[in-house]
């Protein structure tokens, strides 16, 4: 059904069964339908209201959501297929303690002491870096010959499998022959010869060798087993009998390389301690033949000290030079001090001034006592002070001389004590020159004699460690050998081409239900009652759903004769008030609660029905909450205010020669008011057509006639129920809204703005206007996000809607 010439209009009136008898009030009801089966969603926290989102998200861009999957999916399948297997050989190497030779014994003193890992902990980890070391595997390099294996450079030029046979192989899928002729592998045979190590000096084969090194060590893994003392060798190739032979000959060449560490040890200590021990014996040899020549020639006959007086008496002298030096050096500190300013007075007063003080101190004490009973010029007084004075210079005479005496002694003693000194110093000189010259045969003599003792005790240290090297050399044990040789792997390794597959899939589920919620995220329109409450803070009063093509059908077909009887004007909003039993019926009753009971202390009875842009189905919602309300029995009047494109003449099939516009144009008195209004004998209501378009709508809404108007149909109706133009673009329904009981928003689901409803609703707002609320009009019930609401009614209709296909 339609509205005048647009296709998108809503098309629902509910007129129901007819029955005057219906309860007017549902409260209860409201309040489920609002929720419509969500009172777990409403209860249950934020969690599951989330999880919610996601899954509405999901079924409404499902199709995107399964495209994203499928293609992410197969090409990670393509890709995955494409990649070739990967095999792994292992191989284990027993690694013993590295303990003393048998043949030694329990030897002690100047045995060799061989390495252990309980001396040294990182014994074991040394092992385990020399098996990745550059120099061991630039041996297996040369030993099998890996610059020329065309297996090992390019093995992928071997592997002639196609994508779609990888895919089936993948999957388990692959012919029983192919299968067979995979694992069909021969062992590959050991290496009989180690490369030798590269020369150090050897720089241009160790750079050319560098490439093959990095691709074994990209490859290989090396670990210890856990609690044991053996290592695992692991190495990956594309090719199974490239990489058995390569992990086989690490093992080899690890072993062979400890065994030569071992005995070049061994035998190059034995050549450097044979050198060693023909070098000392010849040296000793010519220092006795020097020997016994320097005596002869020196003709020293004995070297004892007891019978050298020449030593005896220079050490004496040396012993007496001590004593001297010491002596020197007080008696010069003495006198230095003396020199001092002051130091020699304050010596000598320290010594002789303590009777000449006592005695001046009592003069002055008796002139002190005289002075308490005579003055100065007292005779007994006078006699004090020339006696003080007397005694003063007297005490100060004695000092000058007593300090000139004592510096002079100082510096006799002094000058003594230097020239003992230099006589003992002279005696000592002279004795150590006689001594020199005398024992000087005997001093050389000591040294030869001592180089000869001295190499004689390395000689014989070095024999003895010949000895013990020659044992160990001839019985050295490899600590290291092959616990298990790697067999050739039959089954690859890699890649994991389900798991990559399975990550591949949730990948793309994730980015898929992301790129979902991104897209609702973008999405402007209002959908749902909780973008109504969450954009617009306004109730939700009823959810009107859109009419299917089945629906349509069934009231098409019951309504042909009403269309005729109206003179085949536009009546497809009349239609749906034949089906009282659709989902249409319900919602608009619910509608009809919700307005009763908006107000406290009694219904609206003037409600206004706006939008915030056309074709949201506002002049539906009118048509048919005028038609519902009436089903209680109310007188309900409907006024086509939308006097820019009025509609509701149309509707109802009437003439519109006069109206809305002529009332407010000229004066007229209530009963004129009335007299234009004309009552619809098939609904049973009451209308009052826009009449003449005028060129001014905005000021006649505005004016005192209009609300006189109101007046004289709120005291004649039950209810009055304005149609008006949009708010966000014309101000008539601004204009009316003052003057209404209240107002009730349409918004058309999936379609309105949600900034151009906020921006209806604060136009409303500003001029206090009361909104009852939001009609969420045309909705698509078989959506995501109304999969409750759907599963409700098509349940609980699903009987009626089979009766009446079946009728038809």
């Amino acid at each position: 059904m339609k509205e005048s010439s647009r296709p998108t209009e809503t098309t629902a009136l509910v007129h129901g069964n007819g029955n005057s008898g219906e309860p007017l009030m549902q409260p209860s009801f409201r309040q489920d339908y609002r929720y419509m089966g969500e009172d777990s969603f409403q209860t249950s926290g934020g969690g599951y209201a989330r999880l919610r989102e996601y899954w509405c998200s999901i079924r409404k861009h499902i199709w995107l959501v399964m495209g994203i999957i499928l293609l992410i999916t197969m090409l990670a399948t393509i890709y995955m297929a494409r990649q070739p297997d990967v095999f792994e050989a292992r191989a284990r190497v027993q690694v013993d303690l590295e303990i003393n030779n048998p043949a030694l014994g329990s030897i002690k003193g100047n045995s060799i002491v061989l390495n252990t890992p309980y001396q040294d902990p990182t014994y074991f980890n040394t092992q385990l870096q020399i098996l990745s070391s550059a120099g061991l595997l630039s041996r297996v390099v040369k030993t099998l010959d890996l610059e020329h294996n065309q297996a090992f450079l390019n093995p992928q030029s071997f592997n002639k499998r196609s994508t779609w046979d990888s895919i089936k192989r993948m999957f388990g899928l692959s012919d029983k022959k192919e299968r067979e002729q995979e694992q069909k592998l021969d062992d590959a045979p050991l290496v009989d010869r180690i490369a030798p190590a590269t020369a150090r000096e050897d720089l241009k084969e160790v750079n050319q060798l560098a490439p093959y090194i990095e691709s074994l060590q990209g490859g290989l893994s090396v670990k210890e087993v856990n609690e044991t003392r053996i290592i695992e060798l692991r190495y990956r190739h594309l090719d199974p009998e490239v990489a058995t032979k390569i992990v086989n000959t690490i093992a080899d060449t690890f072993i062979q390389s400890n065994l030569e560490k071992k005995t070049e040890t061994s035998s190059s200590a034995g050549d450097f301690l044979q050198k060693r021990i023909a070098d000392l014996q010849s040296e000793i040899r010519s220092g006795e033949e020097q020997l016994i020549n320097y005596a002869k020639n020196h003709q020293i006959l004995s070297l004892d000290a007891s019978q050298n007086t020449v030593v005896d008496r220079l050490v004496g002298l040396n012993r007496q030079l001590l004593e001297a030096e010491n002596d020197r050096k007080m008696a010069e500190a003495s006198y230095r001090a003396a020199l001092r300013p002051d130091a020699a007075s304050a010596m000598v007063e320290a010594k002789s001034s303590s009777d000449a003080d006592a005695k001046l101190n009592e003069l002055k004490r008796k002139r002190a006592q005289l002075l308490l009973e005579y003055t100065e010029k007292y005779p007994e007084v006078k006699d004090l002070d020339e006696e003080i004075a007397l005694l003063e210079k007297q005490t100060k005479e004695g000092k000058t001389h007593a300090t000139s005496v004592a510096i002079t002694n100082l510096e006799t003693s002094y000058r003594q004590a230097m020239a003992r000194e230099q006589a003992l110093r002279a005696d000592f000189e002279k004795q150590r020159g006689e001594t020199l010259t005398q024992n000087e045969a005997a001093v050389n003599y000591r040294i030869l004699q001592q180089e000869i003792d001295t190499n004689k005790s390395l000689l014989d240290g070095l024999l003895q460690r010949a000895k013990e090297n020659d044992v160990v050399l001839a019985g050295t044990p490899n600590n290291i050998h092959v616990l298990d040789y790697s067999p050739q792997p039959k089954v690859p390794v890699g890649p994991h081409r389900m798991q990559g597959i399975l990550l591949a899939s949730l990948f793309s589920l994730v980015f898929g239900v992301a790129l979902a919620r991104y897209l609702d995220y973008l999405d402007d329109s209002v959908r749902t009652v909780e973008d109504i409450e969450r954009t617009l803070r306004l109730p939700s009063l009823a959810v009107i759903p859109a009419i299917g093509s089945l629906s349509k059908r069934r009231l098409l077909r019951n309504v042909s004769a009403l269309q005729k009887r109206n003179g085949n004007h536009p009546a497809e909003l009349l239609l749906s008030h034949t089906d009282g039993q659709s989902p249409l019926a319900e919602a608009y009753r619910q509608l009809r609660t919700s307005v009763l009971l908006s107000s406290a202390g009694g219904a609206p009875q003037t409600l206004l029905v706006t939008s915030s842009q056309p074709a949201e189905g506002k002049t539906t919602t009118v048509v048919n909450t005028a038609t519902i309300l009436a089903q209680t029995g109310a007188t309900v009047v409907v006024i086509d205010a939308d006097m820019r494109r009025p509609r509701l003449h149309s509707i109802f099939g009437l003439k519109n020669e006069s109206g809305l516009s002529t009332i407010l144009a000229n004066k007229m008195s209530e009963a004129e008011m009335l007299s234009l209004v004309e009552q619809h004998e098939e609904s049973g209501l009451y209308m009052l057509s826009s009449g003449p378009i005028p060129p001014n709508p905005a000021e006649l809404l505005g004016s005192d006639q209009m609300r006189r108007l109101i007046a004289a149909l709120e005291n004649t109706f039950t209810h009055v129920i304005i149609d008006s133009p949009p708010v966000a673009s014309f101000t008539d329904g601004v204009l009316l809204s003052s003057i209404a009981d209240g107002v009730l928003l349409v918004v058309h689901g999936g379609r309105a703005s949600r900034a151009v409803v906020r921006r209806a609703r604060q136009l409303l707002q500003d001029v206090g206007a009361k909104i009852f609320g939001v009609v969420l009009n045309n909705v698509n019930v078989r959506s995501s996000d109304y999969y409750y609401y759907h599963h409700y009614y098509s349940h609980y209709y699903s009987k009626v809607e089979a009766d009446v296909d079946t009728a038809a």
